[in-house]
């Protein structure tokens, strides 16, 4: 691949904005039955979401529909530059982080690592077949799941996207997380051993 991450981010962002709202819409639908038919979807625990800006794929229908062992939650941003997450429902109070990203009101030192997370779906601004993730470049999810770089341990992670952000190939930096799954909205990619 000889583009660049910069242009690629670029380019994938102007794609998923340019997306109809039924689109979207029908998107975000689909997206909650590809998530909800994982076959490694926890029956308990807490899910780690996000909330959609910039054109991301929506995870509403996914939060109403999770079955009841399972907690959704919102990031938060910490000050060692890693994410936290609290449980949120539609209408607890939101507050907006230094990146104009609502986020649960709360303390965000009493908040869950990514560790204690069941299954974490991460938006991505791209993804291949390999389930390679592109970012939106600052780091926040690849210091937070850095765990996973040393042992397979919780928790599962699936990255959320429109199937126009898929490309052939990524791009990659030793410090990227491989995701275990990539869903869009006409579909579920589960990674291999290898790649």
């Amino acid at each position: 691949m000889t583009q660049d991450r910069a242009s690629l981010r670029r380019e994938l962002r102007q794609r998923r904005r340019g997306l109809p709202a039924a689109a979207r819409i029908a998107g975000a639908e689909a997206l909650a039955a590809r998530i909800l038919a994982l076959p490694f979807l926890p029956r308990e625990g807490y899910v780690a979401g996000y909330w959609a800006l910039d054109g991301e794929i929506g995870l509403h229908v996914l939060q109403l529909r999770l079955p009841p062992g399972l907690v959704y939650c919102l990031p938060l941003l910490h000050g060692d530059d890693q994410l936290r997450f609290a449980p949120w429902r539609p209408g607890d109070p939101l507050v907006t982080n230094r990146f104009g990203i609502p986020e649960p009101d709360v303390t965000v030192d009493g908040a869950l690592r990514a560790e204690d997370m069941a299954l974490v779906v991460l938006p991505l601004v791209g993804f291949d077949d390999d389930c390679h993730r592109l970012g939106m470049g600052g780091g926040w999810y690849e210091r937070s799941l850095a765990v996973r770089h040393h042992q397979p341990a919780p928790p599962w992670l699936v990255g959320a996207a429109f199937a126009t952000q898929r490309v052939d190939a990524l791009p990659r930096e030793a410090w990227d997380v491989r995701l275990d799954a990539v869903c869009c909205e006409d579909a579920t990619l589960i990674a291999t051993t290898a790649g």
